[in-house]
């Protein structure tokens, strides 16, 4: 019973802090992609940033979920035309999830693959 609360209490606080994602920035420059989303690595290489350029102000919705289809994870951005928002993903388990990001009605899904190179925790993004 003690194993197990503390199992749910250890997997509760990975999943807050497995997406430590930094505050959004609104681009006023309309964004240079025409793309509606786009991803890249952040600088430090341990997350993902989420560009989303929208053709008007909508809410844009991203969700990991893991192998099993379940939701892990859920943020909301707010509602603009043009947004940006990393998140980290070295706390993830080793293993794939999928990242659905939902904005101005469309739906784009990437996989991802959480794996060890070398002893540090790296991540591959389907494109």
């Amino acid at each position: 019973m003690k194993t197990s609360i503390k199992l749910t209490a250890l997997f509760l606080l990975a999943s807050v802090s497995v997406f430590a994602a930094s505050p959004v920035k609104v681009m006023t420059d309309g964004g240079a992609s025409k793309e509606m989303v786009t991803f890249s690595s952040l600088p430090s290489n341990k997350g993902l940033d989420i560009k989303v350029n929208s053709p008007e102000a909508s809410k844009a919705i991203v969700i990991v979920y893991n192998k099993d289809g379940e939701a892990i994870f859920k943020d909301i951005m707010p509602k603009f035309k043009t947004m940006e928002k990393g998140y980290i993903l070295n706390q993830l388990e080793y293993g794939d999830y999928t990242l659905e990001v939902t904005a101005n009605h469309q739906t784009v899904k990437k996989a991802i693959h959480v794996y060890d190179d070398a002893g540090k925790k790296d991540f591959f993004i389907q494109q």
